[in-house]
């Protein structure tokens, strides 16, 4: 029987990171499907092992890995999950499946000029060994292609998807309840999200702001200082990190869904919002568009006035169209289903 392994060392890591959530739905997905052509071997961390139940064969990865690692040959397709998987096969026969989510170093941090230029030099290693690329978004797409040599090889995109549609979520009242109708955003507590332009849609309302995240990064003070600029204080509530069902609980109950990011390859969250029928008010940076699509709202600019238009706006729009279905149709079209079927096509392709 063929072997296909899939890297999801991700798995033994920050549980609140968008590629967690990335490897963990894609690994349970995979082993919803009858596969006769190949068995499927995970590779993650030992203490993760069970995480995907007894219908999948675990492999150890441990940190020497990345500089060798005996008896790889035997797997006929090694996936590397993610641009920072720097484990790959040491052989020239095992085919090399190399995903690459997003490249947001360079716009977030772009005076990092020497760290940035190691990471590519990584990650353009991994694409000179890859026998096959995919990408996340066709925004992934056209940011690798300015920034690396992508050798002309053989790509897909392939959408992640919303778990919610195909696993359902009950909520929970989540530690924080607003007193007040609320306004909410998620994602790490790092600069690219950049929570702090929403501050000033608290004018000339009685609006909440919930943002939920890990904070990893002191970008969180940028926030609370932009808060007690426009004597909001009160009002901005940085919960931290939720869990799947008060994240639900907020997505149910707010009265809108803030994404106003400018570095995404996906954005996962905002699919979250559509599929409650919410108003998705998104930047139009990187990929969001490409998501969003005609079902989202967008802020013209960070202009704290321009933002306030889109957002009064875009408001009353939904108020007297009520396009819900609309919404939720948006989200229907990213589904985890799709990109297990997606991934399985290539891993037959390349054992062929």
């Amino acid at each position: 029987m063929k072997k296909v392994l899939v890297d999801l060392k991700i798995v033994g890591g920050n549980p609140y990171n968008g590629l967690y959530t990335y490897c963990l739905q894609l690994g349970k997905r995979l082993l919803t499907f009858p596969i006769k052509e190949f068995d499927l071997y995970y590779y993650q961390p030992r203490k993760t092992f069970g995480l995907f139940g007894d219908k999948v064969k675990y492999v150890a990865q441990r940190s020497i890995d990345k500089y060798y690692r005996f008896g790889t040959d035997k797997f006929d397709v090694w996936h590397a999950t993610t641009q920072i998987a720097w484990y790959r096969p040491f052989n020239k026969k095992t085919r090399f499946l190399f995903t690459i989510h997003d490249l947001n170093f360079l716009i977030e941090y772009p005076e990092k000029i020497k760290i940035n230029r190691q990471k590519l030099r990584l990650i353009q290693q991994r694409v000179d060994r890859a026998d096959y690329l995919t990408f996340i978004s066709n925004f992934a797409y056209n940011q690798a292609s300015q920034y690396l040599d992508l050798r002309q090889k053989p790509f897909t995109i392939i959408y992640p998807g919303c778990a919610l549609l195909t696993t359902p979520v009950d909520p929970a009242v989540p530690a924080y309840v607003p007193a007040k109708p609320f306004l909410f955003s998620l994602g790490l507590i790092q600069p690219r999200k950049n929570f702090h332009v929403l501050i000033p849609l608290l004018e000339g309302n009685d609006f909440e702001l919930v943002i939920s995240g890990l904070d990893t990064d002191d970008y969180k003070n940028v926030i609370t200082a932009a808060a007690r600029k426009y004597n909001v204080e009160s009002r901005v509530i940085l919960t931290g990190p939720v869990n799947e069902k008060e994240k639900v609980w907020y997505y149910q109950n707010c009265t809108a869904f803030l994404f106003p990011s400018f570095a995404e390859g996906f954005g996962l969250p905002i699919v979250e919002g559509m599929f409650y029928g919410k108003p998705v008010f998104l930047s139009r940076e990187t990929s969001l568009p490409e998501i969003g699509g005609e079902a989202a709202y967008y802020f013209d600019s960070f202009d704290p006035a321009v933002m306030q238009k889109n957002f009064n706006d875009g408001l009353q729009h939904y108020h007297d169209y009520s396009p819900i279905e609309k919404i939720k149709e948006r989200a229907s079209r990213f589904t985890y289903d799709q990109t297990a079927m997606g991934y399985i096509e290539i891993y037959k392709q390349l054992i062929n």
